[in-house]
């Protein structure tokens, strides 16, 4: 059988041999090697093998009663050479069981296991191997376990950091604060925009500030673009540093600087990664600065088809009303969403997202999301458009379809002028004009070909809610809502609004 050529530590996760040395159940005891608070275990490990080199893929605690050892053994190489094949495969610990072969220890295996820094422990006869390897077992769900609980906490406690007035600063500071660790986050340039977290050790700033040059694109006119990794990693004596880049080619950088490196710290600073490449992404470029620009100008009074142009496009949009199919909508699962509408112009509402996004990129369905998309329209027309995208959402949700649009079929309003048609809406829904919740239940039952169920779910109210407002709506317009002529003439009316 081949050799490996390197120790290879398994993707599990770490339990410290201290932890099962405290198995009162177990009664292991160390007899020789380094301390125990220093030696972490993957996994156990039984054979009789005189070698088990071929058979270690390093991190175990290789289990043996001994029964390969010869008579002759005694003080001679054996030892020296099976501790050493074992430290050479990565075994991180070996236990010796007193019974049935051996009554005690071999004082050769006790030295030979010094001299290689292996941790060797004792395993009393009351004691199985089996017992040990399931102690060991248990010991990895619980660190499982808690690793994923860790992870669980600081992801809700990024995202709530995510959604505060000043979320680059408060999302630096909530990771500093899980991973113990100082975090800066490095500008396109190589400075520091903002750092939070306890004060590193000297010459700490330095090797982050390298360490981000390996991950930032390089983007000198002289040289042919290369492939920059996402993250990478270095240390700094006992300091652990990692280096992330932000949103591709943004050339925004997280370091992060720790005392030591956890199994979860990986998974958690990815997620602040994510976060602030969302947060940092659009900060840099000039459609951002003009659509920063146009938002302070509409603040100031200025008029939509003011600042259209600023948006790009030539003005023309799409609004999208989304609604996650489970739950209420996040600052994170907002932001994805824009991204894959390819659009950051995100409207985060307590149950529902609004996207505003380019007329030419037609929204397409999305996993987990109801979505309701309007009309193109300029910026005239984008408060209807956003009643359209409302009113397409609802009639998804009723008919529990991914995505439905707004029809934009030209039909029998095109032959009527637009001001005779709204005059005679006005005038036949004039009694419905004080009561807005009538007409929309109104507009939307129509919609869902008078089906109480649908309707209900649409509005979000109960069926007898529903019921009870379209016998309103009959009993105001004094009319028979079971007549098709009626329901046809209704609905024409209720387009035009």
């Amino acid at each position: 059988m081949s050799e490996p050529t390197a120790p290879s530590v398994p993707p599990t996760p770490p339990v410290p041999l201290s932890a099962l040395l405290a198995r009162e159940d177990l009664g292991l005891r160390q007899i020789a090697g380094p301390p125990a608070p220093d030696t972490v275990i993957h996994w156990a490990h039984t054979s009789e093998m005189a070698d088990p080199y071929p058979y270690l893929l390093g991190g175990e605690l290789l289990l043996t009663a001994g029964v390969h050892v010869p008579e002759a053994a005694g003080a001679g190489a054996y030892f020296e050479d099976y501790v050493s094949r074992i430290v050479a495969a990565g075994g991180a610990a070996l236990g010796f069981g007193l019974a049935p072969v051996h009554d005690t220890v071999p004082r050769a295996l006790v030295a030979a296991c010094e001299a290689y820094g292996l941790p060797l422990l004792e395993v009393p006869p009351r004691t199985t191997f089996s017992g040990v390897a399931r102690a060991v077992w248990q010991l990895m769900a619980q660190a499982r376990l808690a690793e994923l609980r860790r992870v669980t906490e600081a992801q809700q406690s990024l995202a709530a950091a995510a959604s505060r007035p000043d979320p680059v600063p408060s999302v630096l500071r909530q990771l500093a604060q899980r991973l113990s660790a100082h975090a800066l986050l490095h500008g396109p340039d190589g400075t520091v925009i903002a750092s939070a977290g306890r004060a590193p050790v000297p010459g700490t700033q330095e090797a982050l500030r390298k360490l981000t040059a390996v991950v930032r694109p390089d983007t000198g006119p002289a040289d042919p673009p290369r492939e920059a990794p996402t993250s990478a990693t270095d240390a700094l004596g006992d300091t652990q540093l990692a280096a992330y880049a932000l949103g591709g080619s943004s050339g925004f950088v997280l370091g992060v600087a720790t005392r030591r490196r956890e199994p979860a710290d990986h998974t958690i600073a990815s997620v602040a990664a994510v976060l602030l490449s969302l947060l940092t992404g659009e900060h840099q470029s000039g459609a951002g600065a003009a659509r920063s620009s146009a938002l302070v100008r509409l603040l100031l009074g200025a008029a939509p088809a003011e600042v259209a142009g600023l948006l790009g496009n030539g003005g023309r949009w799409l609004v999208v009303h989304a609604r996650p199919e489970n739950g209420t909508p996040d600052p994170v699962g907002a932001a994805a969403l824009g991204a894959a509408l390819g659009s950051p112009l995100i409207d985060l509402g307590r149950d529902v997202v609004r996207v505003l996004v380019p007329a030419g990129r037609e929204p397409a369905a999305q996993p987990g999301w109801t979505l309701g998309v309007g009309a193109p329209a300029e910026p005239d027309g984008w408060p209807s458009a956003d009643a359209q995208a409302a009113r397409a959402l609802a009639r998804a949700r009723a008919t529990r379809a991914p995505l439905v649009r707004h029809g934009t079929r030209p039909g029998l309003t095109e032959l009527v002028p637009r001001a005779d048609a709204a005059e005679h809406a006005r005038a036949l829904l004039a009694p419905l004009a004080a009561g807005p919740a009538l007409t929309e239940t109104l507009r939307t039952w129509l919609s869902l070909h008078g089906s109480w169920d649908r309707t209900a779910v649409a509005l979000d109210v109960h069926r007898n809610t529903v019921r009870q407002r379209i016998t309103r709506c009959a009993a105001l317009l004094d009319t028979d809502l079971d007549d098709p002529d009626v329901r046809m003439e209704l609905w024409f009316a209720l387009r035009q609004g």
